[in-house]
């Protein structure tokens, strides 16, 4: 019997460490850029009605999970001082002690190899890009200390989750019509999150002015900020139309994006609120929802043929 609890002592702390590491890295977060990444990987796979093959599929979520828990591994231990004096995010896991920084440098580490491995069993230019998307979504995080336009560098972290899946699945054999698709959904991306960080850093406007660091909210005021975050989502909005027309989607991908449009001028009507409550309702919720619809339109234009295999076989 002793031993017994003594297992279920262990089990209990092993779960108990899962759920720390995945509240450190916000896993829940993955939400944003993987449907983006898994709508690539379904129209450069479009042939076989958006599945590339098991082997294909689970190294690309790899390649994500990995990417994205680097990213937010650097990111907390990069802020960590700055996270601690901000009482919104001072009981984070690192700051309130939950994790320790060891635990934290660790997880950067194994998960920026295990990116370069799962890029490795992709492709060759897969794995040569590797090293360069590991700086690109770990610099982000020290862009605050020296640019307004932070924002940016974070949309062109997560912009390249739909190019490194497409280039998983074609790799250099990649033709017109796949340029130009990720021609328009790369930027599209960057657009999305630039709209979105805007109104998250909305929560520390006052904290980010006093201790020097920098946004667009900081340099511009929420006001002015709000103005580029709308306008930034409707060019995303516009970049993921065109992005519809080239692939010759039809009623199902264009009735979806009706539904991002009403999503989006949601999200910056409740942002105008600017309490926690309606900023984080904004930020994740309606978010989430703009990514997961335009992974499900996607899909199913592909898989049903609905779209530019359709008008193939006419």
């Amino acid at each position: 019997m002793f031993i017994i609890f003594i297992c279920m002592g262990s089990v209990l702390n092993f779960f108990k460490t899962i759920w720390m590491i995945g509240e450190f890295v916000k896993f829940a977060h993955t939400v944003f850029a993987l449907p983006f990444a898994l709508s690539a990987m379904m129209v450069a796979s479009r042939e076989n009605r958006g599945f590339p093959g098991w082997r294909t599929f689970l190294l690309i979520l790899g390649a994500m999970v990995c990417a994205r828990t680097c990213a937010m591994s650097f990111n907390r231990i990069a802020d960590r001082r700055f996270d601690t004096l901000n009482p919104r995010t001072a009981n984070r896991p690192l700051p309130a002690g939950k994790i320790s920084l060891t635990t934290a440098i660790g997880l950067w580490i194994v998960s920026g190899v295990g990116l370069i491995g799962c890029a490795y069993f992709l492709n060759d230019i897969c794995f040569y890009l590797s090293p360069v998307a590991l700086f690109v979504i770990c610099f982000y995080s020290i862009t605050k200390r020296f640019s307004n336009y932070t924002h940016f560098y974070l949309g062109l972290s997560l912009s390249l989750a739909p190019i490194g899946a497409w280039l998983a699945v074609k790799g250099t054999a990649l033709n017109f019509q796949d340029i130009l698709g990720m021609i328009l959904i790369a930027p599209a991306v960057i657009f999305w999150l630039v709209g979105f960080d805007i109104i998250y850093a909305l929560q520390d406007y006052e904290f980010d002015r006093a201790h020097g660091l920098r946004s667009l909210v900081v340099a511009w005021g929420p006001r002015s900020a709000l103005v580029v975050s709308f306008l930034s989502h409707m060019l995303m909005w516009v970049l993921l139309c065109l992005f519809g027309f080239v692939f010759k989607f039809r009623y199902v991908y264009f009735g979806g994006m009706l539904v991002i449009l009403i999503c989006l001028i949601m999200e910056h009507f409740l942002a105008r609120k600017r309490t926690l409550y309606w900023i984080n309702i904004a930020f994740f919720r309606l978010n989430s929802l703009v990514s997961i619809v335009f992974f499900v339109i996607v899909a199913a234009e592909v898989i049903f043929q609905s779209g530019f295999i359709f008008q193939a076989h006419k």
